[in-house]
């Protein structure tokens, strides 16, 4: 595993955050004026979450927990990068939410944090920064509620194994070894000046789904997507209204996967 990995993805996010909340693909105006930042994904998954307290794990700055706020849950939010979280403090005082944050990586949360929650919720691009998803797991199983549900989308495996031009197969889809490679600009703002370092791991569905069987978690419900709510690609268009594809692609890949886990009782 590469050492100081927590470290180079850190200053990756932090350098990140700043160019993000000049993008369009943040939309900080609309959202600051009541715009939602979820998706009808996650949304059916969540249902009625009025009262509940929820876990957001790897945040970004904050504003699906804030999201999840207004919808009238009890939320704390969590991220690696010290930049995001005071971001999203200062987001969560202008919205008027009551929304909590905290600065952890995810696998030191339980040191940090010392609380049960209805619903853990983690969504789009979040477990390729982490190597170890038997550690992961545990931490979910460890700050749910006995039947407490793990909510869960993110990009499919199946999107990472391409280059970025989506031309040829240049990843393994299974976790082989870090992925250790240096990017300019960001997903949300290709020409934004900056050059960032990171190192990142490719999970198989296996890895994700047999990780949470074993840390005492039933699978309720898993979805695959032809389609992606996020133009985060390259090449990526708006083939109907908030569905995103890879014209080379069409529908005949999954972009997107989503499941509830559910914590056994005893």
């Amino acid at each position: 595993m590469e050492k100081n990995y927590l470290e180079i993805n850190r200053n990756s996010w932090n350098a990140k955050v700043e160019p993000h909340l000049k993008s369009d693909f943040y939309f900080v105006d609309e959202f600051l004026n009541g715009r939602n930042s979820l998706n009808s994904i996650e949304l059916e998954l969540l249902g009625n979450i009025e009262g509940k307290k929820i876990l957001h794990l790897q945040c970004h700055f904050g504003q699906d927990s804030i999201s999840l706020s207004r919808l009238g849950a009890v939320v704390t939010g969590i991220d690696l990068s010290d930049k995001a979280i005071a971001t999203a403090r200062d987001l969560t005082k202008k919205c008027g939410t009551d929304t909590e944050f905290i600065c952890s990586d995810v696998y030191d949360l339980p040191n940090v944090l010392n609380e049960k929650f209805d619903i853990v919720f983690t969504s789009y691009g979040t477990i390729g920064w982490l190597p170890d998803l038997d550690q992961w797991a545990q931490v979910i199983a460890h700050f749910l509620k006995p039947d407490g549900k793990f909510i869960m989308a993110e990009f499919h495996p199946v999107v990472w194994m391409f280059d970025d031009d989506f031309n040829r197969v240049a990843y393994n889809y299974f976790n082989e070894k870090p992925i250790i490679e240096t990017y300019n600009g960001t997903y949300a703002d290709p020409s934004a000046d900056i050059t960032q370092e990171y190192v990142m791991w490719n999970h198989p569905l296996a890895e994700v789904i047999q990780n949470l069987i074993k840390n005492n978690m039933t699978i309720n419900d898993f979805q695959e997507f032809d389609w992606s709510p996020y133009p985060c690609f390259k090449h990526i268009v708006e083939s109907e209204k908030g569905k995103w594809r890879i014209p080379q692609f069409g529908n005949h890949i999954p972009l997107v996967f989503a499941l509830e886990a559910q914590k056994k009782s005893s």
